[in-house]
């Protein structure tokens, strides 16, 4: 493993201290950034954090604080196209993936770096948004993880009934037209959270945790990203539809959804999760997209559960390299 020192934006990210972060090249060399952090006494081994689209690691020190503080050790990535990993496109503003298995192997350089570096096991897996379609797969086709969670995740994306047949037109058809690393129409290259104003917007229902994104990008605009490409969405669609066609893992789930949540599909996480023999979904009250970003009374006991439920882990999977 050709692991390399990467910066850490401490300033903003409100982590615990010695996190430490790395830059490591996937197999088809792509450079992606990763971040861990350790607690003195581990009593529950380690949980990876699958961040959704537009983000990156600093954005979840807060999420590290608090598993840290439970004596969980906690890594989570900068996946390709967004954060400080290799941007795709020339236009560094554009979300990008050429495929989204394409993930995976930035899933697999994680995994190659926590064996390098003996993360304590068991290991656990939240997947947020986009992580959540990323962590559903990586479930799916490998035993790495003894429990897993998802906040909001991205089974299907939420389209208004005006605007879901135009965004499939665009997404199938954009691409042969030669425009598949344009953006879809009415999308903006903007990042959401700095052309936003906290009031309306679909994150979070907490000013403090909004205002936190918010000076981030502005105290560091490189890690800010705008709208995906037509062909993400593209991608983004077919993803959905051959994971909604997957059967369950046996694997132990834990599933957050705000009744609010305006960009993923809240049927497709009901239906899935109806249909997880060892699933659990929790529904958060008038909650956004991000309920491990909600009001404190509310990310709480969200952060209580989750470490509950990976702490009752029994098994530790086997783990290949």
């Amino acid at each position: 493993m050709n692991a390399s020192p990467a910066p850490l934006f401490e300033d903003v990210a409100g982590a615990p201290a010695g996190g430490q972060a790395h830059w490591l090249n996937t197999t088809d060399n792509v450079r992606i950034r990763v971040a861990h952090w350790q607690p003195e006494t581990n009593s529950g081994g380690t949980v990876f954090m699958f961040p959704g689209r537009t983000e990156y690691i600093e954005k979840y020190g807060d999420t590290a604080s608090e598993f840290v503080g439970r004596g969980l050790a906690f890594l989570t990535i900068d996946w390709r196209g967004q954060g400080l990993a290799d941007r795709l496109l020339d236009d560094p503003r554009v979300g990008h993936v050429n495929t989204i298995p394409d993930y995976q192997k930035d899933v697999q350089a994680a995994l190659n770096l926590a064996i390098e570096l003996d993360l304590p096991k068991p290991w656990h897996l939240i997947g947020h948004s986009m992580g959540g379609a990323i962590g559903l797969r990586a479930v799916i086709e490998s035993d790495h993880f003894a429990t897993c969670a998802f906040t909001g995740p991205m089974w299907g994306i939420f389209f208004t009934p005006l605007m879901k047949p135009l965004s499939r037109l665009t997404a199938y058809w954009g691409p042969r037209l030669g425009l598949g690393e344009k953006t879809p129409p009415t999308t903006s290259l903007e990042s959401y959270v700095l052309s936003q104003p906290f009031e309306g917007n679909v994150l979070t229902r907490d000013p403090a945790m909004y205002k936190m994104m918010q000076d981030q990008l502005n105290a560091h605009p490189e890690l800010t990203l705008g709208a995906p490409s037509t062909i993400w969405l593209r991608e983004a669609l077919d993803e959905c539809a051959w994971l909604m066609d997957q059967p369950a893992p046996k694997t132990p789930c834990l599933t957050f959804l705000g009744t609010h949540e305006q960009i993923v599909d809240r049927k497709a996480i009901r239906v899935r999760m109806a249909n997880w023999p060892s699933g659990t979904l929790v529904e958060i009250p008038d909650g956004e997209h991000e309920v491990l970003m909600e009001a404190p009374e509310v990310r709480g006991p969200v952060f209580d559960q989750l470490a509950a439920h990976f702490m009752a882990a029994e098994r530790e999977p086997a783990l290949s390299d």
